[in-house]
C-alpha cells in the first residue's frame, strides 16, 4: 500500500508538467459541480431575507440570467476546462514519444495500420534481408526476422574467433534496419571504425552486441536489449544459438574431382559451382522463439540475398525447416536481382529455384518473385536474373519491377515490399476495418 502511495505522490513532483493539467481538469468539475448545484438550488431553494447573501448568490450564480442559460455556461465551461485538461495532459504524457513535425492522430493512426499487419517471418541473411525489413515495416509491426549465424568473416568472424560468441553481424543489421529511429542512434550503430589497429573493420554494433552478451550472460538477451535500445519494430531471431560452420562441395573449373570448402566467407572465394552446402554439426537445435515465429507466421518470406550462404543456411537447420514445411503461412521466395560473382555465377531464377528444392524440398513455394526491370548497369562480371519464357508457364512465378536504380544489383525496399504485400493480400484479402 505504501509503495502505491508513493508513487502516486511522485507524479506531483516538480518539472514534470502534470500538476497544471489536473488543476484545470478540478476546476472544471468544480464548474460543472457548480452547474448542477445552481439546477438543484432552482429546483429545491427556500428563499432567504439577508440582503448580503441573496446579492452573493445573485451574482455568483449568475441568477439574472434565465434558469437554462446559467446551467448551460456553468456546465459548459466545466466541460470545456475537463476537456482541455485532459487534452494536455495527454500531450504532456506522450510528448517523450511524439515525432515533431508530425501530428499525434497521423502517428497514432500509423501505429494502429502497422498493429494490425499480418505477422510475417523473413529468413535470410546479409544486406538483402535488411532491405526487405526496411521496406516491411511500413506495412506490419508484426514481423521477426530469423537470421543465419554461420557468418565467419569480418568483423563477426573475427568476434568469434576471439571471444567465442555467436557472429553478431547480420542480426545488427537487421536491428538497423528495424529501427524506428533511423537518426544518429541507428547511424551510431552501423558504424565502422578505421585507423586504429584493433578496431579496423569492427562496427560499433558489433562490439556494443559483444559487450551485452557479456554483460547480460545471454546472446538472446543481448539482441533484445540491443532492439530496445534502437526502438525496433519486430524481433530479429537467430537460426539456432549453436557454434555453426557452413560446408560446401564445390566444382572448380581446373579440377576434376569436387572440392570441400570450409566455412561461409570462403565459399564466394572459390570462384567455383556449388554442388551442395551443409552445417557442421548438420543437426543444431532451432532456437524456440524463432520455430514458434514460423508456426505462427501468416506470411514467409526467404530471400533476397546470398542464396548459399545467407538463405540456406537458416533453412538447413532441421527443426526450422521442419517448421516452415508445417506452417500454413504464403512462403514466397524471392530471387536475387542480379548474380552474385564466386556463387550463383550464370544462375537464372529457375536454378536459384532448383538449388532452393534440393536442399530443402520441393514445392515449399506458394509465389516465387522475380525483378521485371533490367535498366541499369550491373559491371563485369555479373547478370540480371530474368524470367524466361520457361517460366511464364510456372504458376508460381510473379514478376513486378524491384529494382532500385541507384544499386541496380539490389532490390528497392519500398518496391519490394509493396510487391510482396500485394501479392499477399491477392491470396488472403485485405484487413477490413472490423479486423483492427
Amino acid at each position: 500500500m505504501g509503495h502505491r502511495i508513493s508513487g502516486l505522490i511522485r507524479w506531483f513532483a516538480p518539472g514534470l508538467g502534470v500538476k497544471r493539467w489536473l488543476l484545470f481538469i478540478l476546476a472544471g468539475i468544480t464548474l460543472l459541480g457548480v452547474g448542477s448545484g445552481i439546477l438543484l438550488l432552482e429546483l429545491y431553494r427556500t428563499d432567504t431575507s439577508n440582503a448580503v447573501v441573496l446579492t452573493l448568490l445573485t451574482y455568483a450564480s449568475l441568477r439574472f440570467l434565465p434558469r437554462l442559460a446559467r446551467v448551460l455556461i456553468f456546465a459548459g465551461l466545466g466541460a470545456g476546462l475537463v476537456g482541455y485538461g485532459i487534452w494536455r495532459l495527454n500531450r504532456t504524457l506522450l510528448r517523450p514519444f511524439i515525432r515533431p513535425g508530425e501530428a499525434l492522430v497521423d502517428q497514432l493512426s500509423s501505429y494502429r495500420r502497422l498493429e494490425r499487419g499480418p505477422r510475417v517471418v523473413a529468413i535470410g541473411g546479409g544486406h538483402g534481408i535488411s532491405s526487405l525489413l526496411r521496406g516491411l515495416k511500413e506495412h506490419t509491426r508484426n514481423i521477426s526476422a530469423v537470421v543465419t549465424v554461420a557468418d565467419d568473416g569480418g568483423s563477426s568472424g573475427r568476434l568469434r574467433e576471439s571471444l567465442g560468441i555467436l557472429p553478431p553481424g547480420d542480426i545488427r543489421s537487421c536491428l538497423a534496419a528495424l529501427s524506428n529511429d533511423e537518426a544518429l542512434l541507428t547511424q551510431l550503430f552501423q558504424y565502422r571504425f578505421s585507423g586504429a589497429p584493433d578496431l579496423v573493420g569492427h562496427t560499433f554494433g558489433n562490439l556494443f552486441i559483444t559487450a551485452l552478451t557479456d554483460i547480460t550472460g545471454s546472446f538472446e538477451e543481448a539482441i533484445a536489449e540491443s532492439g530496445r535500445a534502437l526502438s525496433v519494430s519486430g524481433r530479429v531471431l537467430p537460426s539456432t544459438l549453436h557454434a555453426v560452420r557452413l560446408l560446401a562441395d564445390m566444382r572448380l573449373p581446373h579440377l576434376a574431382n569436387e572440392v570441400r570448402v570450409h566455412g561461409e566467407s570462403k565459399i564466394p572465394e572459390m570462384a567455383g559451382s556449388v554442388r551442395r552446402v551443409w552445417l557442421e554439426p548438420n543437426d543444431p537445435p532451432a532456437f524456440p522463439p524463432a520455430v514458434q515465429a514460423v508456426l505462427k507466421a501468416e506470411l514467409i518470406v526467404m530471400g533476397p540475398g546470398s542464396l548459399y550462404t545467407s538463405v540456406l543456411p537458416n533453412l538447413l537447420v532441421p527443426d526450422l525447416l521442419a517448421a516452415v514445411h508445417a506452417s500454413r503461412a504464403v512462403k514466397i521466395y524471392v530471387c536475387n536481382v542480379a548474380t552474385q560473382a564466386g556463387e550463383t555465377d550464370l544462375y537464372s531464377w529457375r536454378d536459384h529455384v532448383r538449388a532452393m528444392d534440393q536442399h530443402i524440398g520441393e514445392d515449399v513455394f506458394d509465389v516465387i518473385l522475380c525483378n521485371s526491370n533490367y535498366d541499369g548497369d550491373l559491371g563485369q562480371g555479373t547478370q540480371w536474373v530474368q524470367a524466361d519464357e520457361q517460366g511464364l508457364v510456372d504458376e508460381r512465378l510473379h514478376c513486378a519491377d524491384m529494382l532500385d536504380r541507384e544499386r541496380p544489383w539490389r532490390h528497392d525496399a519500398a518496391k519490394l515490399a509493396g510487391t510482396i504485400m500485394d501479392v499477399f493480400y491477392e491470396r488472403t484479402g485485405p484487413l477490413s476495418d472490423e479486423d483492427g
